[in-house]
Parts: C-alpha cells; sequence; structure tokens
C-alpha cells in the first residue's frame, strides 16, 4: 500500500540518535590521534583507535538501518505494519471501531484506516519526550493520507487503558507492548489489550513475543489465553525477522530479533 509521501512517520532509528553517534566517533577519532601524537607510550592511542573504528562500523550499521526502515527509502517499517494488517481478520467492507495501541506517528492507524474504508481508528500513545513522536503529528499525518475525519487521538498508557471492557471492535498494536514501563509483566498488557475488544471481535499484535524474559513460552501463553475465555482463536506467528521482507542486515539482537505475531478472534 502506498503511504503520502508528506507524511512525517518518523523512523525506528531516530535521526538524533544517528547524529550523536557521529559526533561521539569524531571526538574518539580525535582524541585517539593526538594521544598517538603526543603520548610516548602510544597504548592509550591504540586502544581508544580500536574503540573509535568500532564506533564507526556501528555507527555505518545504524546509517544503514535508518535507510531500510524510512517508509520513503527501504520500506521495511511500513512491510512489517502491512504484515500486521493482513492478518486483521476483517471484512473490508465492514465497519466498526478500531483501537491502535502505541500508534507513535500514526503509521500503521492510517495503514489500517486506508486498508478497511469503514472502520473508524482510536489511536493511543503515551508520546514521553524520549520518542520524536507526538498527537499533532499523528493528526497532521491523518489529514497528509485523507483518513483525518475517521482517526482519534488522545493519550495514554497500555497498561492501563482508559476505556471500558469490550469497547472496541478490534485492536492491534505494533512493537509497543515491551516498551511499557509501568508493568514488568508484559502477557498483562497484552491482557489489557484484549479486555477493551468485544468477544468476537478482531485482534493483531506484533511484538518480541520470542523473548522468554518478556513472554516466557508462547504457545504456553496463548493457551492460557484461550482457557482463560480471553480470546477464543488465536494463532501465533514466531520469527517475523526471518519474513522475507526484512533483511538479515536488521535482525541483529539490538534491532529486530525474536519478534512474533499474534492474531485472532476475541
Amino acid at each position: 500500500m502506498e503511504m503520502n509521501k508528506n507524511a512525517d512517520y518518523g523512523n525506528w532509528v531516530p535521526a538524533a540518535m544517528i547524529r550523536m553517534q557521529w559526533a561521539a566517533t569524531f571526538v574518539m577519532a580525535v582524541i585517539s590521534v593526538i594521544l598517538l601524537v603526543f603520548l610516548k607510550t602510544k597504548i592509550p592511542g591504540i586502544i581508544l583507535s580500536v574503540i573509535s573504528f568500532a564506533a564507526l562500523a556501528m555507527t555505518i550499521y545504524m546509517q544503514r538501518c535508518r535507510i531500510l526502515f524510512d517508509f520513503n527509502g527501504g520500506g521495511v517499517m511500513g512491510a512489517i505494519h502491512q504484515f500486521l494488517v493482513d492478518h486483521f481478520i476483517w471484512d473490508k467492507e465492514k465497519d466498526g471501531r478500531i483501537i491502535d495501541i502505541g500508534c507513535g506517528a500514526a503509521a500503521l492507524t492510517n495503514r489500517m484506516l486506508k486498508t478497511f474504508p469503514n472502520i473508524h481508528v482510536t489511536g493511543i500513545d503515551f508520546w514521553g519526550a524520549e520518542w520524536s513522536y507526538a498527537k499533532e503529528q499523528c493528526e497532521k499525518n491523518a489529514v497528509a493520507e485523507g483518513v483525518s475525519d475517521r482517526a482519534l487521538f488522545q493519550k495514554g498508557d497500555a497498561a492501563k487503558l482508559d476505556f471500558a471492557d469490550e469497547t472496541f471492535d478490534g485492536a492491534v498494536s505494533n512493537f509497543v507492548f515491551h516498551e511499557v514501563r509501568s508493568v514488568s509483566d508484559k502477557r498483562l498488557v497484552v491482557k489489557e489489550a484484549l479486555r477493551v475488544v468485544k468477544k468476537g471481535g478482531s485482534f493483531s499484535f506484533q511484538d518480541m513475543f520470542g523473548q522468554k524474559s518478556l513472554y516466557g513460552d508462547m504457545n504456553e501463553f496463548c493457551e492460557e489465553l484461550k482457557r482463560s475465555g480471553l480470546v477464543s482463536e488465536i494463532h501465533y506467528i514466531p520469527n517475523i525477522e526471518e519474513q522475507y521482507f526484512v533483511p538479515d542486515f536488521v535482525t541483529a539482537p539490538w534491532m529486530i530479533k525474536d519478534a512474533g505475531l499474534i492474531y485472532g478472534i476475541r
């Protein structure tokens, strides 16, 4: 799906972080040269030079990842969003209210709205200072995509959604649950997301579901959700990073690793 190139959806690799990495690498390189030139013993300069080369390699790697993730560049972020949308069980002509939990800059929100022309989506996000996203940015992007009449954005905590049980006809979320810091057990965040979905409603969530430190055994967790009655149908696709649209280049542990998708019917 083509998204508007004038929309500002940001990047999972922030520009500010890249600038800081380049600056730090440059400073270390300069200091290493000074040490090599002016110190009688070359060991400190050699050590710092090695560190500088390592920092340069990491900076180049992250710069490359940023280009790949860019919606108007490599398009990996858009492909990952589309994978989630493709697994959202929904009749294209059906109407309904959907919640996008952790909407960021509304990239997934707007993709949902453009895919399903009769739905309305409420995007919620904490929009903390550490993230380069804002509510106003979401609203501008919705206008750019021509879907602002069906989009609503509000601040919220994914661990404690400000909605009654079974408020929405469906829910989506993309790589947000593991970032929620108000609870340590991320399984509770999944359950909270399901709480606000009507029985018979649809859900599609992507996160680091393969990380046992966050979710334990995901197959067991899916069975638990079924036994508890929180879902009537659930499917788990592990290792999204192995899908054809994710380059091997970005599957390092600190980038996309142990990612998964759960989707089904509430």
